[in-house]
């Protein structure tokens, strides 16, 4: 938990000292219609659903990594209680609120357009960090997918698969992709994928215990 806080109060710096033009920023207003303005900038703007890696003379990089966790529950309530973003609250140290800003199916594929809410402590204040994201849910072939982008302009693709050992037994197996500039991909991956750690052994233990 330390070691998390000071690379997310080390995050939080680095996002306050370099801002945005655009209004995307830590002073916005954390209204939904303030957020939803927000999340279509980004989407529209940063284009964080392209997979695309970054060109070589971008000054952008990709990291990839890959992290898995073994669940004693059955699939459809691992799938469930784990795609669910509300449920990473409490268990995401500094995620206060998941805002839903769109949820539309198209046949069995469910999107959700959303944005997450931390607030990380900073040298006796509180910063607040936006991450917008789209969520594209497969239940039916057991995995989904989210996009997101978050100041400074840092991307992450996730496809989180979740594969029945038994009837009560679920493994899921997250595939990270984080994209940031040179000066910050390795911190960004380093800390994403410590975090993304704790937040898979959480649910574990809120999923196993009856929690959710």
């Amino acid at each position: 938990m330390k070691k998390i806080l000071r690379a997310l109060t080390a995050f939080a710096a680095v996002f306050a000292f370099i801002g945005l033009s655009g209004p995307a920023h830590a002073t916005t207003a954390d209204t939904d219609p303030g957020l939803a303005a927000e999340w279509q900038y980004a989407w529209d703007t940063y284009k964080f659903y392209d997979r695309t890696p970054p060109a070589p003379d971008s000054g952008r990089s990709q990291r990839t990594a890959t992290i898995s966790i073994v669940i004693d529950a059955p699939f459809r309530h691992v799938f469930d209680a784990y795609s669910n973003f509300s449920n990473h609250i409490g268990r995401n140290p500094f995620l206060t609120r998941v805002v839903t800003h769109k949820d539309w199916r198209k046949g069995s594929l469910r999107h959700i357009n959303l944005t997450a809410v931390e607030e990380v402590p900073y040298e006796g204040t509180i910063v607040t960090l936006n991450t917008h994201a789209q969520q594209r849910l497969h239940r039916s072939k057991r995995y989904y997918e989210v996009d997101s982008w978050s100041a400074p302009g840092v991307v992450t693709h996730q496809k989180i698969v979740f594969k029945p050992l038994s009837k009560r037994q679920t493994k899921v197996t997250e595939y990270l992709t984080f994209e940031a500039d040179n000066s910050l991909i390795d911190f960004t991956a380093t800390n994403g994928v410590a975090a993304h750690q704790q937040i898979q052994a959480a649910l574990k233990q809120a999923i196993e215990n009856g929690e959710l």
